[in-house]
This record gives structure tokens, sequence and C-alpha cells, in this order.
């Protein structure tokens, strides 16, 4: 019996003090917050209002105010560090090539139109601009605007180069940097732990366990961005009609679950961005579940969304 009441006490307690923690967090952690808070993420550049990842988007991003541009990261033959997203240039440039087997100067323009990942049935046509970038160009070009860089290769010397790259430019509280996959976060992570740090898909799971468990206020973490997709997008990306009623269901559990639990996961210790959100509808609903920002392909249409309704950059 006295067993009983021991475990029933301490159970309680832990389930009390886990919940206190939770909602109070700073009673156990000072709350990380970096030098750079965003509301308003450019997604490419912008990638449904220019040709993705060149540097017109990425001034026309800044030009409407932006608080963050995000890009991805490829190595050339040459280590020379280029903003792309594909490994492969072929929907990008009609040339089936990888960018690691050409050197800068042999890499294609792009095309003239590209398809827009996040927006059923659009495409983008571009300007004059159709070169594939350099890292170094956008940080000459914007030195003080919050970069979000996705590395998409798992190779340790692009790792190295956009480390140096961020260092030389003194730029370390101005970049996140990371990976879906573990394997490729980690050793970002140890090369140059001064960068803030995206949550690899992997360590989401691990955070949602934790959350679950109420181990997450006693668990120190050392990434400090959490990206993650608001699940009903996916009826953005095919027909709705053609969804399975199970698939329906499942969207929307996975939708209440972010509901509840985004606001408390930002207050925690870490920014909490939703991506990628093209419409009006969606803004409102992530800054509605708490998201600290929300990545978009359409800039424009969320600054006059945010200025329509009074949402700022965080103080």
């Amino acid at each position: 019996m006295c067993a009983a009441v021991y475990v029933l006490s301490t159970v309680t307690g832990y389930v009390l003090t886990s919940a206190l923690l939770l909602k109070c967090p700073n009673l156990l952690h000072r709350k990380r917050r970096g030098t750079f808070l965003c509301r308003h993420i450019s997604h490419r550049g912008g990638a449904g209002e220019n040709l993705e990842n060149t540097m017109a988007a990425f001034k026309h991003a800044v030009d409407v105010g932006t608080d963050m541009l995000e890009l991805d990261c490829h190595l050339t033959k040459d280590e020379q560090v280029v903003v792309s997203h594909d490994a492969n240039l072929r929907r990008a440039t009609g040339i089936n090539a990888f960018i690691s087997d050409m050197a800068y100067n042999e890499l294609p323009p792009y095309l003239c139109k590209l398809d827009v990942t996040f927006q059923k049935e659009c495409y983008c046509a571009g300007g004059d601009d159709k070169r594939i970038p350099l890292l170094q160009d956008v940080f000459d070009a914007f030195p003080n605007t919050p970069i979000n860089i996705d590395i998409k290769t798992n190779n340790d010397t692009l790792i190295k180069k956009v480390s140096a790259l961020v260092t030389k430019y003194d730029r370390e509280n101005l970049t996140v940097w990371g990976n879906a996959r573990n394997q490729v976060a980690k050793k970002c992570y140890k090369e140059n732990p001064r960068i803030p740090l995206l949550f690899s898909l992997p360590r989401v799971l691990q955070l949602v366990g934790l959350f679950y468990t109420g181990l997450l206020p006693f668990v120190p973490l050392k990434e400090q961005f959490l990206e993650i997709p608001m699940p009903s997008i996916l009826t953005k990306l095919k027909d709705p009609n053609g969804l399975t009623r199970s698939q329906r269901v499942l969207i929307w559990l996975t939708d209440t679950r972010l509901r509840s639990n985004t606001l408390r996961l930002s207050r925690i210790c870490f920014q909490v961005y939703i991506w990628v959100l093209n419409d009006e509808e969606d803004f409102q609903r992530a800054f509605d579940l708490g998201a600290t920002g929300v990545m978009t392909d359409f800039p424009t249409r969320l600054r006059d969304f945010m200025d329509k309704n009074g949402i700022s950059k965080p103080e």
C-alpha cells in the first residue's frame, strides 16, 4: 500500500511539475533568443513572384520588407557554394546534369518559367536575372538581412565552406542553418555551434516525444529554430477531392495537435516557423496558432496581409 502511494505521489508530482514548466518554461530555462526575430520569411526568395533563389528574387523580397530570406546551397565541382534548391539542374534549367559535376562558370541559366512547388498549377515567369548566384553574392548584397540556409547535401566540404563564409561576413548572429536529415544537422552544429541550428526531422519527432512524455522542460536542446509544415497545405498540392477519408482524418488530427502545441513550443526556447503558406486564410491560421513566423512564396501577399492586420515584427 505504501509503495503504491509513493508511486502515485511521485507520478503526480512529476506530471504537475512538468505541466508547470511547460506553461512557465523560464522557471527552469532562460529563453534563448537570437539576435533576429522573424515574422515574414521569403521561401527561396519568393518563388511565386520571381524565379526562385535568384538575386532578383532576394532583392524584391528585401524591398518588400521581408524579415528573412530562405535559400538552399550546393557545391560545384570547383568548390563554389551556389544558391540552388535542386542537386540536378533538369527542372530549373532543362539540362540533365548535377551541380556537383560542373564548375561554376559552366552552370546554365534558369529557364524562363519555373513551377511554384507549394502552389498548385502555378508558374513564375522570370525577368532578366536567370543566373544561379553564389552564396557570397547574397551575403554581399544583404549584409543586414537574416538568412535561413538549407544545406542540401551531406557534404563536409560544403558545410565547412558555408561556415567559413558566415564567419568571414560576420553573420553568425544573422544566420540559421541545417537540414531535415539529422546527420547533416549534426555536422553543421559540430562545424560551427555558434550558428543557430534548425531542428532536423528526427529531432522534431524526438521533440514531440519529449513534449508528450513531459520530459521536454528537463532536456537541454541545441537547436533554436523549428520549421514545420502546416499539414493542411497537402490539400493545396493535390486535388482535395482526391484525398481519401483516412488522409483527411490524419490531416485534421495533425492540424489539431499543431494548433494546441505550437504556442507552447514557441514559449520554451525557440522560434517556430510554419511553411510554405501562400494565401491569407493560411497566414491567419498560422499566426492564430502562435507561430513566430510564416514562410511564403509570395512575399508581397504576406506583407500586405500583415500590414492590413497589424502584424508586426516582434520586439
